[in-house]
């Protein structure tokens, strides 16, 4: 999965003492002026927590109080330990990025934009080029540590594809092009049998317009889809498997929205489209791959590649998650900003 990031210092001043002294102390001590944790005693700062929060919520909802702010910032604050914890475990694995691996990965984000487009989106994201590359080295950084500890020990076997095939052989049978989709859903309406990671929910029409925006520039700032799919996707059915919508009948498109056929289909396999607005809320769609129509038996490297595609992604859903619960449970984090929280509301 692919992170927000922000940029730690990697130095070792004499506050960073102060703050580890702080820690060691006991769970009575303040925090240290501008920290919102640490992570094995390696401050994340409050600046941080601020920027994510305003890149992703640039304004005020109408009727959104002060707990609703403070959550989202702990939810934010959540997510940047976490990052950090991948981080120090990249930096002690020497997998940090290079600058080729930045450059190269900025690159790529430049590419659909116009220089003039690309400084607007940096202004939206409330980031300067030298933070978004920090945050492209944070990120490739990681990369690097899960494919070494994740994606390299996973091995699909010849008995798994065939017992996926066999017990799925209808897939294989395509009687017209299909095309393989997943999805992040937000709606004003919450659905109670929503059970995304963050248990979180839009309850207004405000509220849903602000998180899919929130949800598109992670996207488009390298996150994983399939990991804030499972994060904050509202889509009882798809929510728990990434998003994955499977391989849908082009025809099924045209039921849906002839425009909806139109866009899909002007996707490359692994784009994302823009946010869609629908009369139960907003979306964004991933086209993963596309499929010509025909019969496809167990030898045909279509299927098998499909299939090894699918089974892949579970598993690297399932290897992440638990890497990330023992990363946390190894990892000594003091987590501040909850303290503050949780004493100033438990007294009012």
């Amino acid at each position: 999965m692919i992170r927000i990031f922000n940029r730690a210092s990697a130095t070792l001043p004499i506050a960073f003492l102060l703050i580890s002294a702080a820690v060691l102390t006991g769970c009575s001590s303040s925090a240290p002026v501008g920290v919102a944790a640490t992570v094995n005693g390696r401050p994340v700062y409050t600046a941080e927590v601020d920027r994510t929060y305003k890149s992703q919520f640039p304004g005020k909802a109408e009727g959104e109080n002060e707990d609703q702010v403070q959550l989202r910032r702990l939810e934010m604050l959540r997510s940047l330990i976490d990052n950090e914890i991948m981080l120090q475990r990249a930096e002690k694995a020497a997998l940090v990025a290079t600058d080729a691996d930045v450059e190269s990965r900025l690159t790529e984000m430049k590419t659909p934009y116009t220089k003039e487009e690309f400084e607007k989106q940096l202004q939206e994201w409330g980031l300067s080029l030298n933070e978004l590359k920090a945050r492209i080295r944070k990120d490739e950084s990681v990369k690097k540590l899960f494919n070494k500890e994740i994606t390299s020990r996973i091995n699909i076997t010849d008995t798994e594809v065939a017992t996926f095939y066999n017990a799925n052989r209808g897939m294989f049978n395509l009687p017209e092009p299909q095309v393989h989709l997943a999805q992040i859903v937000v709606s004003p309406r919450p659905d109670p049998n929503v059970r995304n990671l963050k248990n979180d929910k839009a309850r207004t029409e405000d509220e849903a317009v602000r998180k899919i925006k929130a949800i598109e520039a992670r996207l488009r700032q390298g996150e994983d889809f399939a990991m804030v799919a499972q994060s904050y996707s509202e889509d009882p059915q798809t929510t728990p498997n990434g998003g994955d919508l499977g391989f849908l009948p082009e025809s099924s498109l045209d039921k849906a929205s002839p425009d909806l056929r139109k866009l899909v289909l002007s996707l490359q396999p692994g784009s994302l489209s823009n946010i869609i607005h629908t009369p139960d809320g907003y979306r964004i769609l991933k086209v993963i791959s596309k499929e010509p129509a025909g019969q496809r038996d167990l030898n045909d490297p279509r299927a098998q590649q499909s299939i090894r595609e699918i089974l892949i992604e579970r598993k690297d859903q399932l290897l992440k998650t638990a890497y990330y619960e023992m990363a946390r449970n190894e990892a000594k984090v003091v987590d501040f900003m909850a303290r503050q929280v949780f004493g100033t509301t438990s007294a009012k």
